[in-house]
């Protein structure tokens, strides 16, 4: 009999490392699951492969208390019958940043090779949604497929699917990136768990069957049909071979095989219909009623989402491009180091990780984590920074006498900067090995003098600076060479404005004895509640909110920085305010303003709300947990019982500053609710502008007509945008991974601060009482208005340098290779984000990244003042390419194109 239809059983496993079970718990049965599947795989030949779920991770958190099954292990996997790769961890691409996404193939691909084959597959089987550049990262990464679950079609409670309303007539697809990169998107449209627990009964087989073959060919553009054998945590079908014999015998017109990705591809590919439905850029679910997006993880235990911020931002920002640097002065790169430091960050970053989905047990985990992780980077940071700033030519300031104080600014950002930087600097030391008492040591130390000093830069001029008396301090050095050096020592802080520095350069400055005074510098403070600069006015109002003005074409934008307080009974998956609640304000709200500081650098101003709230939802919500009332349609309320919520914001405008930065602490006592920071632009726009994975994405204001609830948050990165004609608004923050534009007729912008709950959700009643953020919070947040197109006014590079720390290490007076002002490479650009500066794994060479910004093309030029062999354009997987021209200088430039995201490798010869 012909066979019309082939039905594709993969089997697998959907790996959760960590949620509804602390890490450990599902370590266990992740042990047992691998015992089992290599035991049936060496007893059974029927039972032809295993794909290992898209994650490399599985393979280490087995071996790690299997490691006798190592060489059993590797020979099935040499074999091709169990199928690893391409990623390390399966990540949620949300809330994870755009190199933390290229590390995380980059790692998976390093990790598979060395067992062979890399399974080239675009695996985001649970992914939250899914970004608009993917499409791109899987082609530069040698893959033509993604195979997901969410993102178009609605999904519910316990992950039930819909039978319509999504995007794509059937479950394969075309799917489009930005930059027009293209793969064949295989949509999970009965989920990936179709073809779950195979029964081997005739009768059973029999209602099985005729229901899934059905429910495939409903959505199926082919007669090549996918059954997904596994779902979350599932063991392995060990009878699945007898299972498809049964199945064979019922249907004799349907061929039954144990596949894999790679033949059920192959099939597919030969049958594709030419009416394939095309869908382009991100997929969020925005076709659906909004119930079901999972959205609002990104504000579920936001401390995570800052603690993630700042580890990605310390390995991919500042680590690694000190690191690169060094590595041209001699030092070794600790490839090895950031190999752990990432993987370590990344064990993190799976979607109930980062997300805050999971049981407390699992997130107390993630902080020791992050720490870890952080602290591998800070080493490699002050390594890094120790041999750059020993190399530093500071005999410049030998003019200033016998003592004076070097100290070195690097800007580790793709952009010019300036602004505030503060160092703690070592007046003078005194080591125990001198042999002085500690008596005498402290005596010492105390009566140095720091009169008469002023901050001088690398060209002599005065700079002002505020110094602060940090007193006696203990501190020790750890030679490479012999025991650990204690010291006493006579500490100051210094703070000042760095001016100018190129990207990716330094400049030095120093703290010396001179009778050269700064001169007097007008103050930023114009009245007691206003702050001024050459480009921004801010005038505090009585409630605490503030006005902006953008000088450079007098826009005003009023009544920002309203916090907004409502109920939430949702879950750590969705937000869900109270029926018929009005949103608690601080507008009208009398608010204590008093000037912080007023330096010549900065003025900042400081706000104190003490506000009460309903301490937390009424005893409706926890009856509907227990009776596991889908969230939707839960009708519990507030409590009449209050608490206070006192909220301390430090308003500060630094004298070159784009924007005004706003640091925000509270105390947080209450439950089930949410607090959001309020920013109305009142300009006529229809869309916004957001920063995703290697995107500034466009995103309507208003949601489609299959959106039904009431909240239209959405995920962000650095910043979010409302952009008209001649005006527009950004707000860049740090770690605050949900925002909405309202729609309340001035398109204000919603930053989420605090989202506090106390369940899981999903398919059951799992409290989460520490989900409920309990205690101090602080938050960071820039306004930067510009004149109506983020790119040309540099509002999204301000927006991005507002990420990235800056670096300032004291160094000694000596001479040295680099100059007291200078960067290694420079390039000029107006539409290209700098994204990374490591080192290649394999060949040394510089690696470098851009994306493109706009829609437009563009022109990325490269200088360079390095010993440079050879430039040629890459891909994220660092593999070499297409060689690019240089001019007599050694410069070359190349076109990118609209949306593109462009990778250099740069080979430097030995000097």
């Amino acid at each position: 009999m012909d066979q019309s239809r082939k039905a594709h059983i993969i089997s697998h496993t959907h790996w959760d490392r960590e949620w509804y079970l602390p890490y450990e718990k599902h370590h266990v049965r992740l042990i047992e699951l691998m015992d089992s599947l290599l035991e049936t795989m060496d007893k059974d030949s029927e039972y032809r492969s295993f794909f290992l779920d898209g994650q490399t991770i599985i393979i280490e958190d087995y071996l790690q208390v299997r490691p006798e099954k190592k060489e059993q292990l590797e020979k099935l996997i040499t074999d091709g019958r169990i199928i690893i790769g391409p990623w390390y961890i399966l990540q949620d691409a949300y809330l994870t940043s755009s190199e933390a996404n290229v590390r995380n193939m980059q790692i998976g691909h390093q990790d598979a090779e060395r067992y062979g084959t890399v399974a080239k597959i675009g695996y985001f089987p649970d992914t939250f949604g899914l970004t608009g550049q993917i499409p791109q990262l899987m082609q530069q990464s040698g893959i033509d497929n993604a195979f997901f679950g969410r993102g178009v079609k609605p999904t519910g409670f316990n992950n039930t699917v819909s039978d319509s309303g999504y995007e794509s007539s059937f479950s394969e697809l075309m799917w489009e990136g930005p930059d027009g990169s293209k793969v064949l998107g295989i949509l999970f449209a009965n989920w990936y768990s179709n073809g779950n627990e195979v029964p081997v009964d005739k009768e059973e087989a029999k209602k099985f069957w005729d229901r899934k073959l059905a429910d495939a060919e409903k959505y199926a553009s082919t007669p090549e049909l996918l059954y997904m054998n596994g779902c979350d945590h599932q063991p392995i079908q060990t009878d699945l071979p007898e299972g498809i014999r049964t199945a064979k015998k019922l249907y004799p017109d349907t061929e039954f095989i144990h596949s894999n990705f790679d033949d059920y591809l192959k099939a597919v590919r030969e049958k594709l219909p030419q009416d394939l439905s095309s869908v382009t850029g991100e997929l969020r679910s925005q076709r659906t009623d909004g119930w079901g997006t999972l959205v609002n993880t990104a504000s579920a235990r936001v401390y995570l989402k800052q603690m993630n911020q700042r580890g990605q931002t310390l390995l991919e920002k500042v680590a690694e491009p000190l690191a690169s640097y060094a590595s041209l002065l001699g030092k070794e790169y600790p490839h090895h180091l950031f190999t752990y430091a990432w993987k370590t960050l990344m064990q993190n970053h799976p979607h109930d990780s980062i997300c805050g989905c999971s049981v407390d047990e699992v997130h107390r985990e993630m902080v020791t984590r992050f720490e870890k992780s952080a602290h591998v980077a800070e080493n490699i940071v002050d390594d890094s920074v120790r041999v750059i700033a020993d190399a530093v030519d500071t005999t410049g300031f030998e003019q200033w006498g016998s003592d004076p104080l070097p100290l070195v600014v690097f800007n580790t950002t793709g952009w010019t900067r300036s602004g505030t930087v503060s160092i703690e600097l070592d007046a003078k030391r005194l080591y125990f090995r001198e042999g002085y008492s500690l008596e005498e040591t402290s005596r010492r130390m105390k009566e140095i003098d720091l009169s008469g000093r002023v901050l001088v830069n690398a060209q002599g001029e005065s700079v002002p600076c505020t110094v602060e008396d940090l007193g006696l301090q203990f501190g020790y050095d750890l030679p490479d060479d012999r025991f650990r050096q204690p010291y006493m020592c006579r500490r100051v802080r210094l703070t000042f404005e760095a001016s100018e520095i190129a990207a990716m350069g330094l400049t030095t400055y120093a703290w010396v004895k001179s009778d050269n005074k700064p001169t007097p510098i007008k103050s930023l403070i114009s009245q007691s509640n206003v702050m001024e600069n050459e480009l921004l006015k801010v005038e505090i109002e009585g409630d605490g909110s503030f006005t902006l003005t953008d000088k450079k074409n007098g826009q005003v934008y009023r009544d920002l920085g309203v916090y907004e307080n409502t109920g939430d009974i949702g879950n750590e998956y969705m937000y869900k305010q109270p029926d018929g609640e009005t949103a608690w304000t601080t507008k009208g709200q009398t608010a204590k303003i008093s000037v912080l500081e007023d330096s010549p650098y900065r003025a900042s101003i400081e706000i104190v709300h003490n506000w009460s709230i309903p301490a937390m939802a009424d005893g409706k919500l926890d009856e509907e947990q227990h009776e596991l009332v889908y969230y939707p349609n839960r009708k519990a309320q507030r409590s009449s019982e209050m608490v206070p919520l006192s909220i301390r914001t430090v308003l500060s405008l630094n004298r070159c500053g784009k924007g005004v930065e706003i640091e925000a602490t509270m105390d947080n006592q209450a439950k089930d609710h949410r607090v959001r920071a309020l920013f109305p632009t009142d300009l006529q726009a229809a869309s916004h502008n957001v920063d995703s994975m290697f995107e500034v994405a466009k995103r309507d204001n208003e949601p489609a007509a299959e959106w039904e609830n009431p909240s239209y948050t959405a995920h962000q990165q650095a910043f979010v945008d409302v952009t008209a004609a001649a005006a527009g608004l950004t707000v860049a923050n740090q770690g605050l991974n949900e925002y909405e534009v309202l729609r309340d007729g001035r398109n204000t912008i919603a930053v989420t601060l605090l989202r506090s709950v106390g369940e899981l959700g999903d398919w059951g009643y799992f409290p989460t009482p520490e989900a409920q953020c309990i205690g101090v919070h602080t938050v960071r947040m820039e306004v930067i208005p510009h004149q109506g197109d983020g790119i040309a006014s540099g509002a999204y590079a301000e927006a991005y340098q507002f990420q990235i720390p800056w670096t300032v290490a004291q160094t000694g007076v000596h001479a040295g290779t680099v100059a007291s002002t200078s960067a290694p490479l420079g390039w000029s650009h107006e539409e290209l984000a700098f994204s990374s500066l490591k080192v290649n794994r394999k060949t040394g060479d510089l690696m470098l990244r851009w994306f493109n910004m706009a829609g437009t093309d563009a022109e990325l030029k490269l200088q360079s003042s390095l010993p440079t062999q050879g430039v040629y354009k890459s891909s994220i997987l660092e593999e070499e390419g297409s060689v690019q021209s240089l001019d007599d200088k050694g410069s070359c430039t190349l076109p990118v194109k609209p949306y593109e995201i462009v990778t250099l490798g740069v080979k430097v010869s030995a000097e």
